[in-house]
């Protein structure tokens, strides 16, 4: 049963609905869930598949592609010579093949691509040669190499320029997807346990998949990822390694980045990393970016050059937090960490991650999904003697509304003292100095276990719960 990805089936089946050939365009980062989605929908029925292996050169791939071709009826014995004959006997299978749609599925394709062997181009001759002057072929290629995918397919300036028809860029599950999921699984648990779980390891199918239903999730989370031999307990050397051909300047960044929970800046990246001011920095936060580990911002009173970079994959940073500090954590490390300073503080900031992934569950709870809205976030530095004020999550409406959105982890209704009150009215008065009275200002809570009404929470105008996030 596929879980959620209704907008990726409906691409699919336009897909199968058309009367020409179509090339589909699947990516995403590892665990994601994209090969999963492409052999359920087809329902496991390819006029032919192959995936890549990993650290293999020309040679290898093309004798493991061979393999897969005789194994689905090519009469060619032997390797063949180069990717462009592979191509062609590939070509020669799907002409004798008795499909009236004839699909073909090339997964972990980035793979394929040793140095120096022209994979790339003998694809393109494949699609514009031979595949794109039939009717009937379908041609799904898949990686796990974001910026493989959208460098060499997707953003094209060679023989597959706006050559695909269909892109999909499979994301992680959003927490109703996973709330479905564990139900599927039969896991259980309370909302409040299913939020904590995502904000440890984000809605990565593959990791939700390792759950087990004997245990509760404090105990699943010491069993995965603090207990020798754990299934994610080495995932994150894995996954750099998986998606980039050289990740160790990737993992340079990452690990720069996770030591603000805010972002840096380019230039303070520069200094933690030492890499060059380049081209090339550029292209290696770009594709952190689009494999959804790192995310580019700016306050709304800031220059587009003095954006921050932050580090918003839960799993890495959960690693950084609490996996990689405690080499011998013991056991039942995780469950004896509940309710410490250190976990009071990581939920509070995995909170703050987790609405900003659901922006759009915020914006349905305040009745304003249908408004044009910009998201931002605003700081305004101390001043002699005003405070310092920082809002992580504004919402400039274009009905002439700033919705100030502040987040607040907690297991019950959160209560406001006087001097977080205090807090809020000098951000609020703060904030209206520099936007003058052109528009109206929203204090919205977003607390986990909603609002508790004493004296000081009649300042709030809105509350959002848990509840909505999961919407």
């Amino acid at each position: 049963m596929i879980i959620g990805r209704k907008a990726e089936m409906q691409k699919l089946k336009k897909v199968m609905a058309e009367d020409t050939s179509q090339f589909v365009a699947v990516y995403g980062r590892r665990r994601v869930g994209k090969t999963f989605l492409v052999r359920e929908f087809f329902d496991y029925k390819f006029a032919f598949t192959h995936t890549g292996v990993a650290n293999l050169n020309t040679r290898g791939q093309l004798r493991q592609f061979g393999k897969s071709l005789r194994a689905q009826g090519s009469k060619h014995q032997g390797n063949p010579k180069d990717w462009y004959e592979a191509m062609d006997w590939m070509a020669e299978l799907l002409t004798d093949s008795s499909e009236e749609r004839k699909v073909v599925f090339l997964d972990e394709v980035p793979w394929m691509d040793a140095p120096r062997s022209s994979f790339v181009s003998a694809l393109e001759h494949f699609w514009n040669s031979w595949a794109s002057a039939r009717r009937n072929v379908v041609l799904v290629i898949c990686g796990s190499a974001t910026s493989w995918m959208i460098e060499k397919v997707i953003n094209s300036h060679g023989g597959l320029y706006n050559r695909v028809n269909a892109k999909i860029h499979l994301h992680q599950f959003s927490l109703k997807e996973c709330q479905q999921y564990a139900e599927a699984r039969n896991l259980h648990w309370s909302r409040r346990h299913l939020a904590e779980a995502y904000m440890a390891l984000g809605g990565v199918p593959y990791y939700w998949s390792l759950m087990d239903r004997s245990l509760s999730m404090p105990q699943n989370i010491d069993a995965l990822l603090f207990q020798d031999g754990g299934s994610l307990r080495e995932e994150y050397h894995q996954l750099y390694a998986s998606l980039f051909t050289n990740p160790d300047p990737y993992v340079a960044i990452v690990e720069a980045l996770a030591t603000s929970s805010q972002g840096i800046t380019r230039q303070k990246l520069i200094k933690k990393t030492g890499l060059l001011d380049n081209g090339k920095l550029s292209r290696m936060l770009q594709d952190l970016a689009h494999s959804g580990f790192v995310r580019k911002y700016c306050h709304l009173n800031q220059k587009s050059k003095d954006a921050l970079y932050q580090l918003v994959d839960n799993y890495t940073l959960f690693y950084h937090t609490f996996i990689k500090p405690e080499p011998n954590p013991g056991k039942n490390y995780w469950t004896a960490m509940i309710g410490r300073p250190q976990y009071n503080t990581w939920t509070g900031l995995a909170f703050e991650r987790l609405c900003l992934r659901h922006i759009d569950n915020i914006l349905d709870g305040l009745g304003i999904s249908g408004i044009v809205s910009n998201v931002r976030s605003w700081h305004a530095v101390r001043d002699q003697d005003k405070k310092g004020a920082q809002i992580d999550l504004l919402i400039d409406r274009a009905d002439g509304v700033i919705s100030v959105c502040e987040m607040k982890y907690s297991v019950a209704p959160y209560d406001i003292t006087p001097s977080y009150r205090e807090t809020l009215i000098n951000k609020l008065n703060r904030l209206r100095e520099e936007m003058g009275e052109n528009k109206s200002l929203q204090l919205v809570l977003v607390a986990s276990a909603g609002l508790k009404q004493n004296e000081n929470a009649d300042i709030i105008d809105h509350v959002i719960t848990l509840d909505q996030l999961f919407s």
